[in-house]
């Protein structure tokens, strides 16, 4: 292709002598009988260069009116050119959520309180949750943006109350003895169960809304509701009375355990099921959709 080295001085048509001789006087003509102009290089793009470039893409015959603007240019969903975040939030969950079920359980003598698991719950369960619920947003997905926020921030929440430096549990330990004997006062208990009991009807809306996309999340909801609603009586058993209670608390803790293990285990079904459905694997994982189980939805009632 030929060089261009565009020429910033116009040349206007000569005028006839006589016209110029009657305009010496005239500063308006002798500006219009100029024999160049002067102009920058950003109003010489503007006059001469700042043309839309030609189209050297035929338009393809499957594409219809609907997929080009009014300008006859090919409109670009770009939602579609992103990947879908769900896996990654379904990674953070299972990944946080399947160990602490094993802890709470106490399975081999793995400890019940879940402090082993601190750094899985800020990175796994906070982060990622966190990340593929702005991402969600972005695409326009309101439900899983809602769900993976609020558990995302459930991770975090739990993560900083047994971490020692937020003083979650300290604050409320005796003065004189060690922190840890904050977690056996009443009122670390008692709040930490509201907590709880909160995040339990949260569940509960969640399951709710979920009858109407599959069963795997139907369940997964379901088991969330069983887990807060038993670790909440037994927070609340141990603020009645911490030694008296412990026995029949703990036992909550394991029935909250196995609940745990429930949910995780549908999580990793649902993960499964929608990374070979990414990588168009020749067997799929069904998650058993609901969308048609209690009817149609107000807005297909209301265009019907």
């Amino acid at each position: 292709m030929p060089s261009y080295n565009p020429n910033y001085s116009v040349r206007p048509p000569a005028r006839p002598a006589r016209e110029q001789s009657q305009g010496l006087n005239d500063p308006m003509q002798q500006l219009r009988s100029a024999q160049t102009v002067n102009m920058s290089a950003e109003l010489f793009e503007k006059l001469f260069l700042s043309q839309p470039p030609p189209s050297f893409s035929p338009r393809p015959a499957q594409w219809s009116d609907d997929d080009l603007d009014i300008k006859g240019a090919v409109k670009v969903d770009w939602r579609k050119s992103v990947g879908n975040p769900t896996p990654i939030a379904l990674v953070g969950i299972v990944v946080s959520l399947t160990p602490l079920s094993c802890d709470l359980m106490g399975l081999f003598g793995a400890d019940s309180s879940g402090v082993a698991g601190v750094a899985t719950y800020y990175f796994f369960g906070g982060l990622l949750l966190i990340l593929a619920a702005m991402l969600e947003w972005l695409l326009g997905n309101t439900f899983p943006s809602v769900v993976f926020s609020a558990y995302g921030a459930f991770f975090l929440s739990f993560a900083g109350t047994l971490t020692p430096s937020f003083s979650a549990f300290a604050s409320f330990a005796p003065a004189g003895s060690t922190p840890s004997e904050g977690l056996k006062t009443q009122g670390f208990n008692a709040s930490f169960a509201w907590f709880l009991v909160w995040m339990c009807v949260l569940s509960a809306i969640f399951f709710v809304c979920a009858l109407r996309t599959n069963i795997v999340l139907v369940i997964i909801f379901f088991a969330l509701v069983g887990v807060f609603g038993t670790l909440s009586g037994a927070y609340f058993l141990l603020a009645a009375n911490f030694a008296r209670n412990a026995s029949t608390a703990s036992t909550f803790v394991k029935a909250g355990g196995v609940c745990a293990f429930v949910a995780s285990m549908a999580g990793w079904w649902n993960l499964l099921s929608i990374l070979l459905e990414t990588v168009d694997f020749p067997i799929q994982v069904p998650l058993g959709s609901l969308s048609r189980w209690i009817g149609p939805g107000k807005r297909e009632r209301s265009m019907a």
